[in-house]
């Protein structure tokens, strides 16, 4: 296995810079899920790691070596992708071996890793089938078995489970994962689903634009987004936004006026923000509590939708044109129609300025 280190990295294509200085670093055996809305950079990203695609400017390095000049082939990497690429007229094993062939690799080694890789991804009675006699499932777990039976230093994924129905994406994301802690191998995950950046990673790397927004474990990135942007992309439901303006500082955090809602007292630090500044408050689904309609605060639910073990309440914001969500365990006693309170829980707020970036939680800053 090998680290994976990106040193001011770029990518311009044309009169389009799509990587704008990158800067990130991937430890030995870790499992990392690049994560972002589409055209935001990450398939380049990984592209620029595994060598299809020439790097404009800065360093990358694999191991101790810089590769920026190194073709895909030495690099050591391999990579499975979002089509399944596997030659229809070869089998199973045919197909696994291909890569092994191709260097070269002697008959005995090449057997030796087919088999063992087939083993690890439960293919040994699949080896002589062809591509269209498999479920979509296995088809992938072969192009994964392709990559794995050249044992290559870092696994690149590029969305490799978004042609995957519900139910199959569920059973993959398990197998992958217990592959990454069989193997202990350092991956590269491509995805625009932030369900399969939460469930998979070690560390998740937020783009947009070409550029990181964030970079951190899946609860940091939760629990302490640092931009707005981060905020409403990581989180399913999304994180609900009110507009908000600063009333004052106080002695432990600052107190703000929140559209619909009222005045709070919160944790946060004003730092340089005064009375008037306008803020955005952030609120997840589960932390926002409801009760009777009480004077301005009352919104009106609009759709109630009950999932089995929980339900979300939307309901229609005072401005803006997006809805605001509660999640709560099932079964609820509200209905469309009626008008409620929204009490947001204080300690589980955020604030974000007008430049979308967070402000500090004063217990932070003082741990700091």
């Amino acid at each position: 296995m090998a680290s994976v280190k990106l040193d001011k990295l770029n990518k311009v294509f044309g009169h389009d810079h799509i990587i704008k200085d990158v800067d990130l670093g991937i430890g030995d055996g870790e499992f990392v899920v690049f994560v972002g809305p589409s055209g935001c950079g990450k398939s380049t990203l990984l592209r620029l790691i595994a060598g299809l695609e020439s790097i404009t400017d800065g360093e990358l390095r694999i191991g101790e070596q810089v590769v920026n000049d190194l073709p895909p082939r030495e690099r050591g990497v391999g990579m499975v992708f979002q089509s399944y690429a596997l030659y229809p007229h070869m089998t199973v094993y045919e197909n696994m071996a291909f890569g092994l062939k191709l260097a070269k690799t002697a008959n005995e080694t090449i057997e030796e890793r087919v088999m063992a890789t087939a083993r690890i991804l439960q293919l040994e009675e699949l080896l002589h089938r062809k591509p269209k006699e498999l479920s979509g499932g296995q088809r992938q777990r072969v192009a994964m078995g392709r990559a794995m039976a050249r044992e290559p230093r870092i696994l690149l994924f590029d969305e490799p489970l978004s042609n995957l129905d519900a139910s199959l994406r569920v059973q993959m994301r398990n197998e992958i994962a217990r592959l990454h802690q069989r193997l202990g191998a350092t991956v590269i995950y491509v995805t625009h689903d932030q369900v399969e950046a939460m469930t998979l990673a070690d560390k998740i790397v937020v783009l947009n634009a070409g550029q990181v927004e964030q970079v951190g474990t899946p609860q940091e990135l939760y629990q302490r987004p640092l931009t707005k942007f981060v905020a409403g992309f990581i989180g399913s439901p999304t994180m609900n936004f009110l507009p908000a303006e600063m009333v004052a500082g106080t002695t432990e955090g600052c107190r703000v006026h929140a559209n619909g809602i009222g005045e709070l007292d919160l944790p946060q630090d004003p730092g340089r923000h005064g009375a008037g500044d306008a803020l955005t408050l952030g609120v997840r689904p589960e932390h926002l509590g409801l009760a009777p309609a009480s004077g301005d605060n009352s919104f009106e639910i609009v759709n109630v939708e009950y999932l089995g073990n929980e339900v979300y309440i939307y309901f229609e914001p005072k401005d803006g044109d997006t809805l605001l969500i509660h999640r709560s365990e099932a079964p609820s006693c509200w209905e469309i129609g009626q008008h409620a309170a929204l009490l947001p829980s204080v300690a589980n707020v955020h604030l974000f300025d007008s430049d979308g970036c967070a402000l500090a939680l004063i217990s932070t800053r003082d741990a700091a």
